[in-house]
């Protein structure tokens, strides 16, 4: 049976939704953690001396939401694994990055990525809606004139 995932991705969450046949679908949200502020109270806009280098509080931000945004993408790749089809979307330049890792990470096998798109903000229906439609086009729209 045939897994399609759809994730919908910004800076600071991922929804991931799960499609295994006639089934219905499994959703996910994985919250990033990513900080988005650059000063921090006990971090002085002047930075700090240590002999003669100069370690500025937006270096140690830029380094540290770095290694969380990696540590972010890691976890919603060991969420997709063994997934046959994906379909990224989402705003922001987070679905790219997510992409690239995704052709990096040599351990998750052949994944079928179909496409990588642009969205905007959406409800958790719409993003339900939108990978279901993604994958099936024609038999949404029947459920849809049946529900009518």
């Amino acid at each position: 049976m045939e897994k399609q995932v759809g994730i919908w991705i910004d800076i600071k969450k991922a929804i991931i939704i799960t499609l295994e046949g006639q089934k219905e679908e499994r959703i996910i949200e994985v919250d990033s953690n990513v900080e988005n502020s650059v000063y921090h109270n006990k971090e002085g806009d002047q930075g700090t001396f240590s002999g003669s280098h100069h370690g500025d509080s937006e270096t140690k931000f830029d380094n540290r939401r770095k290694e969380q945004h990696d540590c972010y993408l890691k976890d919603v790749v060991s969420i997709v694994k063994g997934a046959d089809y994906l379909y990224i979307f989402g705003p922001g330049e987070t679905k790219t990055k997510l992409e690239q890792r995704l052709r990096d990470e040599k351990s998750l096998g052949e994944i079928n990525l179909k496409a990588v798109e642009t969205a905007d903000s959406m409800t958790l229906n719409q993003i339900v809606a939108q990978v279901k439609d993604f994958y099936n086009p024609l038999k949404r729209k029947i459920d849809l004139a049946h529900r009518l």
